[in-house]
């Protein structure tokens, strides 16, 4: 029997960070949710993250993955937004 939920560790960075004002966070999402799922989870708490929507590349256990990849439960999820440092 298939359970019908999951949970995922999120690592955050750079705005998603400063919005939450936390490193990772733990979630609990419907099984056969995309990645995506996760960022837009996120922004719906930030709306203020909206900006970063279409230009955040997202990771699953340590691989650069399309938005659509689904998720399973114990993945590590990455969400990369654009950086810059001086």
């Amino acid at each position: 029997m298939s359970k019908s939920a999951i949970t995922v560790t999120v690592k955050l960075f750079a705005a998603y960070q400063e919005a939450f004002r936390v490193s990772e966070l733990v979630l609990e999402f419907p099984n056969s949710m995309p990645v995506k799922a996760v960022c837009d989870r996120l922004i719906a708490e930030h709306p203020e993250l909206s900006q970063w929507r279409d230009i955040t590349r997202f990771g699953i256990n340590l691989i650069f993955v399309e938005p659509d990849t689904l998720l399973q439960d114990g993945d590590e999820v990455v969400l990369i937004p654009p950086v810059s440092g001086g």
